[in-house]
């Protein structure tokens, strides 16, 4: 390839990414190709709607049904998608599990999910980005629905009520029905499933990677803001629950997870100590066969 190819294609990569495709500026391009062979011609770079960045970390038990889900619901859809799995220094088979299922894999060393969340938007090529965990479901109504919020031009992004699989204990559905209220009164994404234009979410800077945990929280809040002052909305939609797993409810006793959240509320300041928030990153040894 010449010289001229890959500085073309990038200038007009860059003329989608900012919505001048279409305008003088693609016609000027388009032009000089026509004259000099110099340029292509920004059309044929084939750039994506959206992304789908999914943090991973140790996940080859629950990742493949939660890419085969993703990849249904992506073609479920109309606009072009591209899907983006960081791997957060995983020592299972995560990142060969993503390869083989077509996902475009970049791996962030640090093991904090907001980093792994920052990282894989930063490798995302789409104008709109969609944050999914690797154990979590997300429905082809509730991705079409996201997407057309995004392009509608009333919204600079938001989330979805959640629902646990498999079949949740008094205490479980009692909590996820209080945080399901919770969030659609303060607007509030959970973590498993976060949608935002990408130029919020880099004009807010991203996840705050100064705390551990309930990263979704500060960036809900910081996406709100931008958004306020351009009349665009930070919206929960509560149509098709993201479905996510219940295994920190099988892994830890329920007073264990009890005190950690209350604490958390009590003192938000712990959220910056890792140690503190062991219960993201923490996982129980295998039990012997």
């Amino acid at each position: 390839m010449s010289r001229a190819g890959p500085v073309s294609a990038r200038f007009a990569a860059l003329a989608w990414r900012f919505g001048l495709a279409g305008t003088a500026l693609t016609g000027a391009i388009s032009t000089l190709h026509a004259l000099g062979r110099v340029l292509p011609y920004a059309g044929e770079v084939a750039w994506p709607d959206y992304s789908i960045v999914v943090p991973a970390y140790n996940e080859e038990s629950l990742l493949p049904t939660t890419l085969d889900r993703l990849r249904a619901a992506m073609e479920a859809v109309p606009a072009r998608g591209e899907l983006v799995v960081c791997d957060n220094n995983s020592t299972d088979g995560t990142a060969q599990i993503a390869r083989a299922a077509g996902a475009r894999v970049v791996s962030e060393p640090l093991n904090q999910i907001s980093r792994a969340r920052n990282t894989g938007a930063r490798a995302a090529q789409g104008r709109f980005l969609i944050f999914v965990d690797a154990d979590t479901h997300v429905a082809p109504e509730l991705l079409r629905e996201a997407l057309e919020r995004l392009a509608s031009g009333t919204a600079c992004g938001g989330g979805s009520t959640i629902a646990m699989d498999g079949t949740p204990s008094t205490l479980e559905a009692r909590v996820i029905a209080r945080w399901n209220r919770l969030s659609r009164r303060m607007r509030l994404a959970a973590g498993s499933f976060v949608f935002v234009l990408r130029e919020a979410f880099e004009a807010v800077g991203g996840f705050s990677e100064k705390v551990y945990a309930s990263e979704e929280i500060w960036l809900s809040r910081a996406v709100k803001r931008w958004g306020r002052p351009r009349g665009l909305d930070f919206v929960i939609l509560d149509g098709h629950p993201v479905v996510t797993s219940g295994r920190k409810g099988e892994w830890y006793p329920p007073p264990v997870l009890f005190l950690t959240m209350l604490a958390i509320l009590c003192f938000p300041f712990l959220l910056r100590s890792r140690t503190f928030c062991w219960l993201w990153y923490r996982r129980p040894e295998p039990r012997a066969p």
